[in-house]
């Protein structure tokens, strides 16, 4: 099988929960660091799948590798070859997708509820839930791309997932693990404030029961692979 391409744009923003699933099931995957100068490939169909992580830059930042990457995406979706994004990633894609990545009146930080909108969507990718909690860190927003569908939203950020048949992209990071958390509470410790304020939380409300927290999520960060990996290319 051909190996899942992970993208990733920082060193503190790996591939996560999506990694070890990946790994406990035999999928292979090939990490392509852009932020160690590895160049973006030419052809989607030398991959199963391609997966995007999250970043601290703006999807909109003057940066080498985003021509070619948003070109290697939307060759992706006419090669048929299965996209997933998270948060930058989510962004990136939408971009690629014709959306607008526009700076957020309300940036989110920590952990925030985001609700389904839509039946099919839920059943398929979110096990039925009507709503679960997620982790935000993101200052930027995309808008719903062209003959995409609006799969998750919350009163802060109306965009917070959309579908395009077998691609999925994410504004949240569904693949955090406990050492992803705590390393950004550490790296961007200058961005939390001392206590919570609306949808920015302290370092102490985002690690306050942070195991329960990570377990639910990671059950909705299961099906959602097990979904997305459906479709990806043999």
């Amino acid at each position: 099988m051909r190996p899942v391409a992970i993208f990733r744009f920082s060193p503190t923003e790996g591939p996560g929960r999506l990694g070890e699933w990946l790994d406990a099931r035999g999928i292979p995957r090939r990490v392509i660091a852009l932020d160690e100068g590895e160049a973006v490939p030419a052809d989607p169909t030398a991959f199963s799948g391609m997966a995007m992580m999250g970043g601290p830059m703006s999807a909109n930042d003057a940066l080498p590798w985003n021509p070619p990457l948003l070109d290697l995406l939307r060759a992706a979706v006419t090669k048929d070859v299965p996209v997933l994004g998270h948060c930058l990633g989510g962004q990136l894609f939408a971009k690629a997708l014709g959306a607008q990545i526009t700076r957020t009146p309300t940036p989110e930080i920590g952990w925030g509820e985001v609700r389904t909108t839509d039946p099919d969507g839920s059943a398929a990718w979110f096990g039925g839930r009507a709503a679960f909690t997620t982790f935000q860190w993101h200052y930027d927003a995309f808008a719903l791309p062209p003959g995409a569908r609006r799969v998750l939203t919350n009163e802060n950020n109306p965009e917070q997932a959309y579908t395009l048949g077998k691609h999925i992209g994410f504004q949240g990071h569904i693949e955090m693990t406990r050492t992803m958390v705590e390393t950004w509470c550490r790296t961007g410790a200058d961005e939390l404030p001392a206590q919570t304020v609306g949808a920015t939380q302290s370092r102490d409300d985002i690690l306050a029961r942070i195991e329960d927290r990570l377990a639910a999520l990671g059950g909705v960060a299961d099906g959602v692979y097990a979904h997305w990996a459906k479709g990806l290319r043999r």
